[in-house]
């Protein structure tokens, strides 16, 4: 369990902040453009799960809040010797998570009605809040992947980034009454209007 006694520490004052390791990167990098995405993507999944009320969806979402704090950690712990394995003191995402993810999105997506175009973000409040959540979870991912440049990631951690947005998809349709409610792009529709 974690325990802060003190939120600040001093040790940033540089511009530098350390990882799990101990060793300190600078805080504009690309590894820590990436957490700091992660997180926006778990306050913005936050901000869902308030306007979800007691809609059972609110539950998985919070499952997956927790996941992300596991996501942060394991961006913020460079490879060991053993790659990128989980133990007891190294906290990886593990399949499992990624799997979890993949039969919760094809549950929901059996209800939906079939795409007949893009859907624009919105529809009810719920879905909308969603698809915030899936833009920055789609941001938190091209972030992940651009720190590869710079050093290894876990391969299965960049997995649940990218099924989390397409979780947050068919989730933002599922409360839009399956699809019902999904406010359809119309292509060109508004040049007329200009």
């Amino acid at each position: 369990m974690v325990k802060l006694n003190k939120i600040y520490t001093r040790t940033g004052d540089d511009g530098t902040t350390g990882l799990v390791d101990g060793s300190r990167v600078s805080k504009a990098s690309a590894l820590m453009q990436a957490i700091g995405d992660v997180d926006e993507a778990n306050s913005a999944i936050g901000l869902a799960v308030v306007a979800l009320g007691d809609d059972p969806l609110a539950a998985a979402l919070e499952r997956i809040q927790n996941d992300l704090f596991d996501l942060g950690a394991d961006l913020a712990t460079p490879a060991t010797d053993d790659g990128f394995a989980p133990s007891e003191m190294v906290l990886r995402i593990v399949p499992a998570q990624v799997e979890r993810l993949e039969r919760e999105i094809d549950a929901m997506n059996v209800h939906l009605a079939p795409l007949r175009s893009f859907i624009l973000p919105g529809g009810s409040p719920q879905a909308a809040a969603l698809h915030l959540a899936r833009a920055i979870s789609r941001r938190a991912e091209r972030s992940a992947v651009a720190a590869t440049h710079d050093m290894p990631l876990n391969p299965t951690a960049l997995a649940y980034v990218n099924r989390l947005s397409d979780f947050l998809f068919v989730a933002s349709r599922a409360v839009n009454q399956n699809g019902a409610g999904d406010v359809l792009w119309r292509p060109g529709a508004t040049r007329a209007q200009a």
